[in-house]
C-alpha cells in the first residue's frame, strides 16, 4: 500500500515538471515567442529570391526590346536601299485618304454647294477626279445644274485659280476645302483634282504622271475659259507639281497669268533632309540610304532648277512656324527667283507670315490680308 502511494506521488510530481517546463517563464517568455516566429532558412531564402527574380525578369524583357527596337532601327536604311519604292510612297503619301469615308462625287457632303466632279482621262488607263467651284456670285445659279453648264462657266468674266495639292490625303481635304471657299468668295473659279494614285483617280503615282495630269487639266480650262486669266497655285508637294508644269508651258510660250507657291521647297533632296520627321538625318550614309534611293525612282521636284526657266508674276507665300517644309527653304528659292534672269520682266514677291499668327504649313487661308495679296 505505501508502494504504492510512493508510485502515484511519483508519478504526479513528473506530470508537474513536465507542465512547468512548457509553460515559459516570465524572462523567457519573450525569447520563446521570437523563436516561434522565426521562418525556416529555406523559406526566408526562397522569399528573397522572389522580388530579385521579378526585377531580373523586367529587366531582361525591356533589354530584349531596346535590341529588337535598335535592330528595326538599323535594318530599316538597308530596307529603303534594296527597295526604293518605299522611299516613293514616302514622298507621295498617296495612300493615306484623310479625311476618310467621305464621298468625292458629292462636294457639297463638304459644303461646296456650288462644286461639280467631273471625270478626265489624261492618258489610256489614267482617270482622275476633278472639282470645278465657281466663284460665290455664281452660287444660286449652279445649284441643279450639270457639268456642261459648269463648263461653260468657266468662259465668264472671272479669273481661273488651277490648284494642285500637296501628298497625301485628297481634293476633298479640310484646310483644302476652306480655301476652295476663300478663292470662290473672292471671285475665283477654283479648279482642283486628285492625280493619279490619288483619292478615286485612277493610275500609279510618279512626279511625270503628275505633271502630265495638271498640264492635261491646264489645257482643258484654258480651251473653256478663254482670255479669262489662269493662274497656278500649288501648296507643299505641289509646288513641285506646279513648277515643273509652268516651267513646261513656259517652254512651249503659253505660260500662265500668274505662279503662285504655298510652302515652297527647294528640291525635294533638301526638303527631305530638313523634314522634321526624318529621324535619321544624323544616320551615317543617310544621303546614300535615303535620299539617293528618292532620285533612283525619278523624284526630283526641282523647283529651285524649275523658276530659272519660267517666265511669269511669281509670289511666294510661307509661314515662318511652317513645321513640315522649314521657312528657310521657301526663303531661299525666293532669292533664286528674284536673281534670275528669266523673271526681270515681272514681279517677284515674297510674303511671309509671322510665327505669332500660328499658320504653321496649311492654314494660311486664315490671313485676312490674303484678298490684298492676291490683289
Amino acid at each position: 500500500m505505501r508502494k504504492r502511494n510512493e508510485s502515484v506521488t511519483v508519478e504526479h510530481e513528473r506530470a508537474a515538471a513536465a507542465a512547468a517546463a512548457a509553460v515559459p517563464g516570465p524572462l523567457d517568455k519573450g525569447c520563446s515567442l521570437r523563436r516561434s516566429l522565426r521562418l525556416p532558412a529555406s523559406a526566408a531564402a526562397e522569399g528573397m529570391k522572389r522580388p530579385l527574380g521579378r526585377r531580373y525578369g523586367l529587366w531582361f524583357r525591356l533589354r530584349k526590346l531596346i535590341l529588337w527596337l535598335l535592330g528595326v532601327y538599323i535594318a530599316i536604311p538597308f530596307l529603303v536601299k534594296l527597295c526604293p519604292a518605299i522611299q516613293a510612297k514616302l514622298v507621295f503619301l498617296n495612300f493615306v485618304r484623310v479625311p476618310y469615308f467621305i464621298d468625292l462625287k458629292r462636294p457639297q457632303d463638304q459644303g461646296l454647294n456650288h462644286t461639280c466632279n467631273y471625270y478626265l482621262q489624261p492618258e489610256e488607263d489614267v482617270t482622275i477626279g476633278v472639282w470645278h467651284t465657281v466663284p460665290a456670285a455664281l452660287w444660286k445659279n449652279a445649284r441643279g445644274k450639270d457639268q456642261l453648264w459648269f463648263e461653260e462657266a468657266l468662259g465668264s468674266s472671272h479669273p481661273v485659280i488651277l490648284y494642285l495639292h500637296g501628298n497625301a490625303g485628297t481634293r476633298g481635304g479640310d484646310h483644302r476645302v476652306e480655301l476652295y471657299k476663300v478663292l470662290s468668295s473672292l471671285g475665283y473659279h477654283v479648279v482642283t483634282f486628285d492625280y493619279r494614285g490619288w483619292g478615286d483617280s485612277i493610275g500609279s503615282p510618279s512626279e511625270r504622271g503628275m505633271t502630265y495630269d495638271a498640264l492635261h487639266v491646264f489645257d482643258w480650262i484654258k480651251a473653256r475659259s478663254g482670255d479669262n486669266p489662269v493662274y497656278i497655285w500649288g501648296h507643299s508637294l505641289g509646288t513641285g507639281v506646279a513648277t515643273n508644269l509652268v516651267r513646261r508651258l513656259c517652254e512651249r510660250e503659253t505660260p500662265p497669268d500668274a505662279l503662285i507657291l504655298e510652302s515652297p521647297f527647294t528640291n525635294i533632296r533638301e526638303e527631305a533632309r530638313s523634314h522634321p520627321f526624318s529621324i535619321y538625318r544624323y544616320f551615317p550614309g543617310f544621303d546614300w540610304f535615303f535620299l539617293d534611293p528618292i532620285t533612283t525612282s525619278g523624284i526630283k521636284f526641282a523647283n529651285d532648277e524649275n523658276v530659272k526657266y519660267i517666265s511669269c508674276s511669281l509670289l511666294i507665300l510661307h509661314a515662318e512656324d511652317d513645321p513640315v517644309v522649314p521657312f528657310h527653304l521657301g526663303k531661299k528659292l525666293y532669292n533664286i527667283a528674284a536673281t534670275s534672269r528669266s523673271f526681270r520682266d515681272y514681279k517677284v514677291q515674297f510674303v511671309p507670315f509671322h510665327t505669332d499668327l500660328g499658320y504653321r504649313h496649311k492654314y494660311i487661308y486664315r490671313s485676312p490680308e490674303l484678298p490684298r495679296i492676291l490683289r
